[in-house]
Parts: C-alpha cells; structure tokens; sequence
C-alpha cells in the first residue's frame, strides 16, 4: 500500500525514484479505505532530509499511512523556505481538534542546552500533552525522545565526555515484545549524541520497558507496556550517507570531530560507508505501524475522546 503525502513535497519525488509506492491525497481521497494518520513533529534544521527519511521507512509497508508535517509556531525556521513551511507544515493551533494513529517526533541539535532553555520547550510540552489524548502512538526519537522521557517520568540527561558517533551493535532485550518481532538478537544502529539517557534512571520507572540496548551506546529502544509511548535513542531512519554528511561538514568547519566508529569499512573516510542498518529500519517502524497502530486503534479515531475507553486498551502483546 502506498504512502499518502501532500501534493509536491519533495520527498515524493526521492521516494518515486527508489520505486517506492507513493500516493497524493487528492487520489487517496478517491479509495474507500481508511489510512493510517500519523503526524511527525520535524523539529531537525534540515527539513527535506528527515521528511524523506521518515516518509521511506513508513512507506515499506503494506499498510496505507498518511503523512502529516507539524512545526513550532514559536520557534522560526531558518534553514528551511518559508514558502516550504508554510506549503506543507501545521502548527498545534491548526491540528489540535484532530485525532492520530500516531505522532512522531524527531531530534533536534540543541542538546548541549538544559531542555528548560530551548526556546520552544513550552510549546513542545503542549504537544506532549496533546499527544495523550489525541494520538494513541507516539514514537520519539533521539533528543525529541530524551525530551519526552524528561517530561513524561522526569528523567535527565547527561554529557557524554566525547560524541557518541557511529553505528554501534545492539541487543534485543525482550524478543517477545511486538516492536521488536523479526529483529536478529543483534543487530546494527547508528547514534549522532553529546549526551545519554542512562539505565539505571529508566529501570526505576515502572512504566517502562527497556527493548533494546548496546554496551557502547547503550539503551537505544524504550517502551511503555501498552506500546503507547516509545522511546528511540538512536537514529534508526537515518539514510546510508547521513553520518558522512555530518562528518564532512563538522571537517570543513574545522571541528574536533572523530570519525564515526563501524561506519566507513577499516574506519576510513574514503573507503566504503557499510550500510548494515536499513532492514531494521524498516521492520521497527513496520512493527510499530501494524502491531501499535493498525490493530490497535479505533476505525473512527473520535473514539480517542475522552471517556470511550476502548480505544485505550492496555496490552504489550508480549507471550
């Protein structure tokens, strides 16, 4: 089943060339099925790239997905077209009477700061709050998932002595749990982090699960029992080339910065980049669309409201 975009973002053009099924929501709107609505808080500075990083992992999926594109309203964009913004994002204001399958919210490069003093903090804690009443499954990721983690259970962050940075092995903790069926005991991951999300904060909430974790980078995938809120320290949607990109511009900056670990084969810059974490790209975010969203969400997403508690079941499926 195709992924529904608006008309003309530039991802579907990438997508298209990757021969990935992509469809506009005029035709959509054609077809008697109900897709899947997901709504991604972009709050990354380079827009296009992570629009057309998540649009290609929800798209390798036999289930039709919506995709809908959130920005702050109180924080300006700089390194991305006004016209660009205002063709294809919303703000809370606009979306806040609508109801999600599922909410994604990404990183963002401000996270030498305390999370108080981003400019948008209060606004992104909105969100959080819109989220568990309007979307019955949040994904976040990296410092959006730090963020959410600090909001949601009061857990910090902390500075790492030297850039997490590279692709790094991990374990599967639980296997049983439906994010992580299909996944290999272990597999791959990359990470791009000045800071961590320790172990032993998130083992003292209850609520959460560990699903995931690597002895170098260490937890990487968090849930809660029910599947509600999921937590992705790392970046499992990153593109083949992304590390490079970072690593060249921090170069040419002039930059103290190390070249990322198991990324380029025998760690060197103008060898070849050993691509070996896309197949789990896709099956985390393929688990997560089925297993979270399709089988668990209402046909009529009205059903989130308040006081319609079937819609709000509370099961791990974990055996």
């Amino acid at each position: 089943m195709p992924l529904i975009i608006p008309d003309m973002l530039p991802a579907s053009e990438a997508l298209k060339n990757e021969n990935i099924f992509v469809m506009n929501r005029a035709r959509a709107q054609n077809q008697d099925i109900r897709p899947l609505k997901i709504v991604i808080l972009n709050l990354m500075p380079t827009k296009i790239a992570t629009e057309t990083q998540l649009a290609r992992v929800l798209a390798n999926s036999p289930l039709q997905v919506e995709m809908n594109l959130l920005t702050m309203d109180s924080h300006e964009t700089t390194h991305t077209s006004h016209e660009h913004m205002k063709s294809f994002y919303s703000t809370l204001e606009q979306v806040k009477r609508e109801y999600f399958d599922g909410m994604i919210i990404t990183g963002s490069p401000v996270e030498h700061m305390e999370f108080e003093d981003v400019d948008y903090w209060d606004e992104l804690c909105e969100i959080f709050e819109f989220a568990k009443t309007h979307v019955y499954s949040s994904m976040f990721i990296c410092w959006g998932a730090q963020a959410a983690l600090h909001h949601y259970y009061g857990i910090d962050k902390y500075p790492l002595d030297k850039k997490l940075f590279g692709v790094f092995e991990h374990r599967v903790e639980r296997q049983k749990n439906p994010l992580m069926r299909g996944f290999d005991e272990i597999f791959y991951a990359p990470h791009s982090r000045h800071t961590e999300t320790r172990r032993e904060d998130i083992e003292k909430v209850s609520e959460l699960r560990i699903l995931a974790a690597s002895e170098k980078a260490g937890p990487h995938i968090i849930s809660t029992e029910n599947g509600r809120q999921i937590f992705v320290l790392g970046h499992q949607e990153y593109d083949r080339d992304t590390l490079a990109a970072e690593y060249f511009r921090d170069l040419g900056r002039g930059l103290d910065i190390q070249i990322p670990c198991n990324y380029f084969r025998n760690d060197n810059p103008e060898g070849e980049i050993m691509f070996r974490w896309r197949s789990h790209a896709n099956l985390l975010f393929s688990n997560w669309l089925n297993y979270y969203l399709y089988q668990a969400t209402p046909y009529n997403l009205d059903d989130l409201r308040e006081g319609r508690a079937d819609a709000w079941r509370a099961t791990s499926g974990e055996e």
